[in-house]
């Protein structure tokens, strides 16, 4: 096969959900991933991919391990700035701290920076698919997608909408976000690896007219996806039902507007009703679980057994500025403990952090098809894994017995340092310079 590639490396991908199917991990510890023309063609055991296409040219990577690319399906790029403000609560954090950030989006010179910054920091971390809260500022947001396609990322993002309890800065009219929002489709939507999601802040920052436009843009496009805000904290449970007193709880509100379906994710959901979580599996509405913000903000601990129980589909969100950083294996960690202090926890494995963390965002973002595994005729999105060596991560990688510790330690312990190179579509958009 002319030009095809194989990639020589431990390997690990979860072509299925372990929450609902046992062995659900494949590793090979001498694995080989073969890329032809930007897709893979197969994966396995070295030895047996190499027979698959003798001729194709070896890229030695032992030494290192090979995850299908990271998927991030709940991040806020106005916000890399403010990360690490701790001490405060959703909405204290909101009103002294992001909003005011997000203000600044609509000098564009200084969202454009914070664009190119935004999407270089996902690319280091081995995030290749990421679902993006855009700017409320349309030359912002479409800053964010030429970043993007500079740098080879996918991204899933849109307009920020919001027309009351925000700073007026940050307001629009219902008119000039319609308008905004089909021109950033226009521009934007397919084209390349981009596509557009329809972006309410939250529940409480709509009104009915500018949730009733996001559902027109819905109809009057397609494919286009939707994400927003949902159950975070008491605080903002209790004001957006004294806001849509008609609503019998927050999923009622996006189910009458028509923005609970498949292609949806709604972030959070800390604090959810039983009935919710029902209409939540039945709309097939994902929700994006993000644990170091939940913890760092005061939020409240995830219900994942319960989301479980009903179905609903999770996958991992880094939220950037309420978090720790944009580093999905740090987020899958962060998981990890916080199920393990939960008092109804789910005990996580390697896999269903790998998953939550690959697999899992694709299916939310309905590109389950495409990316999040290494099954042939997926795109090659993948990262290269390898830790400086002398550190802690270096030393259990070698000692590791079985497959699985080593996965492990991958997400105990690894981070930007250990990414050393990320591909999107077998071409680089990350390469580390120095070990």
């Amino acid at each position: 096969m002319t030009g095809a590639q194989l990639f020589r490396a431990t390997l690990f991908h979860t072509p299925a959900n372990p929450f609902r199917e046992e062995e659900a991990l494949r590793s090979y510890a001498d694995g080989g991933l073969l890329v032809h023309a930007g897709r893979i063609v197969a994966s396995g055991d070295f030895a047996d991919v190499r027979q698959a296409d003798p001729d194709a040219a070896v890229i030695d990577c032992r030494g290192g391990v090979l995850l299908p690319g990271l998927v991030d399906a709940h991040v806020h790029y106005p916000q890399l700035p403010i990360i690490g403000r701790l001490g405060r609560t959703l909405l204290d954090w909101l009103d002294q701290v992001a909003l005011p950030e997000e203000a600044r989006m609509a000098e564009e010179r200084y969202a454009a920076e914070c664009a190119r910054r935004f999407v270089a920091a996902l690319a280091a971390h081995g995030t290749t698919t990421a679902m993006v809260f855009g700017a409320h500022f349309a030359g912002a947001t479409a800053a964010l997608f030429e970043a993007a396609t500079e740098t080879g990322l996918r991204v899933v993002s849109g307009l920020v909408l919001s027309d009351r309890f925000l700073p007026p800065s940050l307001l629009q009219s219902v008119e000039s976000a319609y308008r905004d929002s089909t021109e950033l489709i226009r521009r934007f939507h397919g084209r390349g690896r981009l596509l557009y999601a329809v972006t309410p802040r939250f529940a409480l920052s709509t009104s009915d007219a500018m949730l009733d436009m996001c559902q027109t843009l819905l109809r009057e496009h397609q494919e286009l996806r939707v994400q927003s805000h949902i159950n975070e904290s008491p605080d903002e449970v209790r004001m957006v039902a004294e806001q849509f007193r008609w609503s019998a709880d927050y999923v009622s509100v996006y189910d009458r507007f028509g923005l609970t379906a498949s292609r949806a994710v709604l972030a959070h959901n800390v604090h959810p009703t039983d009935s919710e979580l029902d209409r939540l599996a039945a709309t097939r509405t994902a929700v994006a679980h993000c644990p170091t913000s939940n913890a760092a903000l005061g939020s409240g601990i995830f219900p994942l057994r319960r989301h479980l129980k009903f179905g609903v589909h999770v996958a991992l969100g880094t939220d950037v500025g309420g978090g720790t950083g944009p580093g999905m294996l740090k987020e899958a960690l962060q998981a990890y403990l916080m199920q393990r202090v939960a008092a109804d926890g789910v005990m996580l494995d390697a896999a269903h952090l790998l998953y939550l963390s690959t697999l899992a965002g694709a299916d939310a973002l309905g590109l389950a098809h495409e990316i999040g595994s290494f099954c042939p005729g997926k795109s090659a999105d993948f990262v290269y894994l390898r830790p400086p060596a002398g550190t802690a991560l270096e030393t259990v990688l070698r000692h590791a017995a079985e497959p699985e510790d080593a996965l492990a330690a991958l997400f105990t312990l690894g981070g930007a340092e250990s990414v050393r190179e990320v591909r999107v579509e077998g071409t680089v958009v990350h390469k580390m310079h120095s070990a």
